[in-house]
């Protein structure tokens, strides 16, 4: 959409380092333009400091001023020809984007557990009866039980803790309700009654 007299940012060049603003990029590209080396040197230094101006709370990094003539060097594309304080060589490093993580896509039963629940089943499974094994068993009941009552099933009762224990490690934990005690968690109507006063 091209109207006369308004100026769009789409439809203008894109941003390096969009932090900083139009403003400060067109004073790089003014920097990059001049003849003399002086006043380049003059303009940089200006720039810095108004970059640094911006973003105060950063002064306290030990390596906050390197990152700005970096990023000076970058908004410049390398081309600003000065006495760099700083070895900005290794600037391009910062806009090299990580690889994505790759996201667990396991199939599980049972979504409201999550999978990291499920790999403490598998780890339930292998492990022998002890009291490493009864801490792990203690802590994989309460965050059943947590996600129970998070995910809003309606039942946090221990019977179903129990029963799904058995159910996906294969048999391995057997709980009996009468001896295992479970963490206590407030109930439903407690909450909304907290949640009132």
């Amino acid at each position: 959409m091209n109207i006369e007299g308004l100026d769009y940012n789409t439809q203008r060049k894109k941003l390096i380092l969009p932090e900083y603003g139009r403003e400060i990029q067109s004073m790089v590209d003014y920097a990059v333009s001049l003849p003399d080396k002086n006043e380049r040197q003059y303009c940089a230094e200006t720039i810095i400091s108004i970059m640094d101006s911006m973003y105060p709370q950063n002064r306290d990094n030990a390596d906050h001023l390197q990152k700005l003539w970096d990023h000076l060097a970058l908004m410049s594309n390398f081309k600003l020809d000065i006495d760099w304080p700083f070895d900005v060589s290794q600037a391009q490093k910062i806009q090299t984007k990580p690889e994505p993580l790759s996201y667990p896509m396991n199939k599980i039963p049972v979504r409201h557990y999550g999978n990291m629940v499920f790999e403490l089943f598998e780890k339930l499974k292998t492990m022998n009866p002890g009291e490493e094994r009864d801490e792990l068993l203690r802590i994989t009941a309460r965050q059943m039980k947590s996600n129970l009552m998070q995910w809003g099933h309606g039942s946090t009762d221990n019977e179903k803790v129990i029963s799904d224990l058995a159910r996906f490690t294969d048999g391995a934990i057997q709980l009996d309700p009468e001896t295992f005690k479970f963490d206590k968690y407030p109930s439903r109507e407690t909450d909304r009654k907290r949640k009132k006063k």
